[in-house]
């Protein structure tokens, strides 16, 4: 139960930024290689999980990788 609190807490910090860039249609101020590094991360945080059998932690890096892949791709379709 605490690593869905904690999945649930973590899943919070990516939306904002993805929602803030829609609604502005700007990504001034955000960081390519940040979020190009992050990606690459979650790429390897969820394999992983996957070889771990972890279900807490395969959700929540899928759910990360799949939103911050967006605002990666929003980054580099937009500078």
């Amino acid at each position: 139960m605490i690593g869905w609190i904690g999945v649930a807490l973590g899943l919070l910090v990516a939306p904002p930024q993805l929602w803030k860039i829609l609604k502005t249609k700007g990504t001034s101020g955000i960081s390519l290689w940040t979020y190009t590094f992050l990606v690459g991360a979650l790429v390897f945080y969820l394999i992983h999980a996957i070889l771990i059998k972890d279900a807490v932690f395969i959700v929540a890096q899928s759910v990360n990788l799949v939103t911050n892949s967006v605002i990666l791709c929003l980054l580099v379709r937009r500078k």
